[in-house]
């Protein structure tokens, strides 16, 4: 699932920004991005995220702003020693060198003070707060997406049992369709056979016994329910959905096979096209 997070705090001149952004991947996978004076934190980071997130690409950006400071916040002698040694060397080297406004600024704003980041160990705290509402704000827009798929998926999830519905409410005419289908060709042979010949009973019950979908049709609506009380349960769902839908992917397949029926294939297709969708998105839900 996509998600955005951002939070920001006030450490002395500077500002602390943490931003935590997501896009949709199967399984966990995580970056963070700390000043390099931080980095014992990743770790920390790391926990915090995947106590609420099991799935997708997430990047956490910790970064210091506004760190410029007012004039006098830099050395003026270190600054002045710097210009100093560049005019001697530009000199030593034959070439042309002018002090210009830019360059002052490049130099002092290189040796400005204040420009490192504070001490972990004395902005921690601060630092685990910020980065916990930045998450806060992240796991709020999840939720938000989660609801409207939610809609999707019970709209879909009500597309496909009617469609099985179809299914379970055709499947007691294959059977006599066949016999009549049967005779028929009997007849067009010039086999006059009654329908109650040994051997056409026989191969009608043989052919009702093949296309019987009745458990598989009662499998399916057990599988319907067990999916929707879960979609509705809130908390991580992503993988035991996937369960589920790969169950009733497998009923659904043995149908088409079983069934030798053109107008359940058609509303076989629908299933699968349905529940592909419902696989796609799933594929991405937590």
């Amino acid at each position: 699932m996509t998600g955005f997070g951002r939070a920001t705090a006030s450490l002395g001149n500077q500002t602390l920004v943490v931003q935590v952004s997501a896009v949709n991947r199967k399984a966990l996978d995580l970056t963070v991005k700390l000043p390099p004076a931080w980095s014992a934190f990743e770790s920390v980071i790391g926990e915090l995220v995947r106590d609420v997130a099991t799935r997708g690409k997430i990047h956490v950006e910790v970064a210091l702003t506004g760190a410029a400071v007012a004039a006098g916040g830099w050395d003026d002698n270190a600054a002045g020693e710097t210009l100093d040694r560049l005019a001697e060397l530009a000199e030593q080297q034959g070439v042309p060198f002018t002090a210009t406004p830019d360059l002052l600024w490049q130099i002092v704003s290189s040796q400005r003070v204040g420009s490192e980041p504070p001490a972990l160990e004395d902005v921690e705290d601060t630092v685990h707060e910020t980065v916990t509402e930045a998450l806060r704000a992240f796991i709020a827009m999840r939720a938000s997406e989660g609801e409207s798929l939610l809609v999707d998926f019970l709209g879909r999830l009500e597309a496909v049992k009617q469609h099985a519905a179809a299914v379970a409410e055709r499947a007691p005419a294959v059977a006599p369709a066949y016999r009549d289908v049967l005779l028929k060709r009997l007849r067009d042979a010039d086999l006059d056979l009654d329908v109650n010949d040994e051997r056409v009973l026989k191969e009608i019950a043989l052919f009702a016994d093949r296309c019987d979908i009745t458990e598989e049709i009662t499998r399916l609506r057990s599988h319907f329910t067990q999916l929707e009380q879960l979609l509705r349960s809130g908390g991580e769902i992503g993988r035991k959905a996937e369960f589920i839908l790969q169950e009733i992917g497998r009923e659904i397949h043995t149908i088409g096979s079983k069934a030798n029926d053109l107008a359940i294939s058609k509303h076989v297709i629908e299933l699968k096209n349905e529940l592909e969708r419902i696989r796609e998105q799933i594929a991405n839900v937590e």
